[in-house]
């Protein structure tokens, strides 16, 4: 009778160690995939930072040349400015949907009037043909496209941060230990989701 309520709680032990040990592979797992999709949102983060600095010396390059295009160029820098801001509250936790959210209005805000801006240029020849407009417009448009990338990878690490949490059993540990969901960065529009191209040559 004694050895046999030995046994019983021998095998009880076992399994409560594999228990415990599967909740913290599961913990871990959870820790492991929001820590690579937070620091894939910090590869984002350095290329919108780059491409905000940018806007600024394309708009004073502009400004020379098309001085009655007053409100667009103050609505580029107005953009500029609230797309910085909603980066920095999405930086600071990029897990948080209502910040993401902000940021993929703010990026869409930022785009189309940056478009305005190239659209407006393509009429002032001169400003087409200055190297200091050409450059900064070369390394903007590397810049976006470091930004798409960045922000794929990103996509793709929220999705498996997701996918993992949303499974079950590992679902049970992501509701106890409060694993919330993540949210993708998108861009709104879909017509807008391409960076700008303009020639300048």
């Amino acid at each position: 009778m004694l050895k046999g309520l030995f046994i019983l709680l021998i095998i009880v032990l076992v399994l409560v160690f594999f228990v415990l040990m599967w909740v913290v592979g599961a913990y871990n797992r959870l820790v492991a995939l929001r820590n690579r999709f937070k620091n894939a949102y910090a590869q984002i983060d350095v290329q919108l930072k780059r491409r905000y600095d940018l806007i600024p010396n394309l708009v004073e390059t502009a400004k020379g040349y098309i001085k009655h295009e007053r409100g667009t160029l103050e609505a580029v820098i107005a953009a500029r400015n609230a797309a910085s801001a909603a980066n920095v509250a999405a930086a600071q936790n990029p897990g948080d949907a209502a910040a993401m959210k902000g940021l993929s209005g703010a990026e869409t805000a930022l785009t189309s009037t940056l478009g305005r801006l190239f659209a407006v240029a393509e009429a002032y020849p001169d400003l087409k043909a200055n190297t200091t407009m050409m450059a900064l417009m070369e390394e903007l448009t590397s810049t976006e496209n470091k930004v798409a990338f960045a922000r794929q990878a990103y996509n793709d690490s929220v999705m498996g941060y997701n996918t993992q949490r949303e499974m079950f059993p590992t679902n049970l540990i992501a509701g106890t230990f409060n694993f919330g969901p993540a949210e993708l960065f998108v861009i709104e529009k879909p017509e807008e989701k391409e960076a700008p191209k303009v020639s300048f040559t």
